[in-house]
C-alpha cells in the first residue's frame, strides 16, 4: 500500500484544468445555535443583521476559545503581538492570513468574518485568527448495477454520482475526506495527504493487486479539477475565526481506479463509504453545495 501512496504523492498535479467558483456565502450553520463541542450558545442574529455594515446597537456576543486549542503549537496566541500582519502570507512562519474573499477588516486587533456576524467571538475551537484553510478532495464514479450500466434516478432521468464520504468523528456527520493545510504547504500536498490518511491508507489492497493498479492509480490523480475555493459555512466559523477551502474533483469514469477499492474508515473517520449524490443528501457544514457543483459538472442526479 505504501508504494501506491508515494505514486500518489509523485504524480499528484496542480490541476491545471480550473473553472470559476461561485461563492458558498452564507452563515446559516453557524448562527442562532449552541457552539460545537460546548454548552455556549450563540447571541442571536437576525437575517437583517448579519451584515457589518448594519448597525446593530444590541450585538454584545460572548467571547469563547476552546481550551483544547490554547497553547497547541499548531495554534495562534491568545493574544498576538502588536503589529501583527494580517491580509498577507506571514514571512517568517508561512501561515497564510489571506483570505479567498478578499481583503478583510481588522477591528480591535482582530479579523472580522468577512460573511458577517455569527454570535460569537474569538476563534471557538479554530486554530488561527481570521481564515483556516483547508482543503477538500472529491473524489467520484458512476453508480453501476450489476452489469456495469449506469443507474439512473428515476426521477431526473439522469445518472447517479457516487463520492467517497467519511463519518466525521466529532459531529457524526458525513462529509469530504479533506484537512486542514500546514504553513507553507501546497493545496495539493494537502489534498492528497488528507484523501491518504482519511481513505487509502484503509484501502483493502492485496499484495497482487498493488502493481497492477498503481498506473492507473497514477492517471487518476493527474486529472483533479478545481470545483471551489472560498468561504465555507461551517459550525465552527465566528466572528473572528472562519473555514476556507479549495475543493477539487478527482473522477473516475470509467470505474478501473479507486472505484474498484473496497475502503474502510482510517484516522479522522469513524466511517466511510462511497456515497449516492442527490438533492437529498445530508452533509456537514456546506460540504453539499460543493457536491452540487460536482454533479452539475458531470450533468448527473441532483
Amino acid at each position: 500500500m505504501g508504494s501506491i501512496l508515494s505514486k500518489i504523492s509523485s504524480f499528484w498535479s496542480s490541476a491545471d484544468n480550473k473553472q470559476p467558483s461561485s461563492k458558498i456565502l452564507t452563515n446559516e450553520n453557524c448562527r442562532n445555535c449552541r457552539y460545537p463541542k460546548s454548552e455556549i450558545q450563540r447571541s442571536d442574529v437576525p437575517d437583517k443583521y448579519l451584515k457589518w455594515e448594519t448597525d446593530f446597537p444590541n450585538y454584545v456576543p460572548i467571547s469563547y476559545t476552546s481550551d483544547s486549542i490554547k497553547g497547541k503549537p499548531w495554534a495562534d496566541p491568545e493574544k498576538l503581538p502588536e503589529g501583527h500582519v494580517w491580509n498577507q502570507v506571514d514571512s517568517q512562519s508561512k501561515i497564510d492570513r489571506t483570505s479567498h474573499e478578499g481583503e478583510y477588516k481588522i477591528d480591535g486587533g482582530v479579523p472580522l468574518n468577512p460573511i458577517g456576524r455569527t454570535g460569537i467571538k474569538g476563534r471557538g475551537c479554530l486554530g488561527r485568527w481570521g481564515p483556516n484553510h483547508a482543503a477538500d478532495p472529491i473524489v467520484t464514479r458512476w453508480k453501476v448495477d450489476d452489469k456495469g450500466k449506469k443507474v439512473i434516478h428515476p426521477e431526473t432521468g439522469k445518472p447517479i454520482l457516487q463520492f467517497i464520504s467519511i463519518l466525521r468523528k466529532d459531529s457524526k456527520e458525513w462529509a469530504i475526506p479533506g484537512g486542514m493545510v500546514d504553513p507553507g504547504e501546497l493545496v495539493t500536498a494537502t489534498l492528497r495527504r488528507e484523501f491518504g490518511e482519511e481513505a487509502l491508507n484503509s484501502l483493502e489492497v492485496s499484495d497482487d493487486g498493488n502493481n497492477s493498479m498503481e498506473g492507473k492509480i497514477e492517471d487518476f490523480f493527474r486529472r483533479g479539477i478545481e470545483i471551489y475555493r472560498g468561504y465555507v459555512d461551517d459550525p465552527r466559523n465566528t466572528d473572528n475565526a472562519w473555514m476556507e477551502s479549495v475543493a477539487y474533483n478527482f473522477h473516475d469514469e470509467d470505474g478501473n481506479a479507486v472505484a474498484r477499492f473496497k475502503l474502510h474508515a482510517g484516522d479522522d473517520a469513524v466511517g466511510v463509504q462511497w456515497l449516492d449524490i442527490g438533492r437529498d443528501v445530508k452533509l456537514y457544514a456546506s460540504h453539499a453545495d460543493m457536491i452540487q457543483k460536482v454533479a452539475v459538472r458531470h450533468n448527473a442526479n441532483w
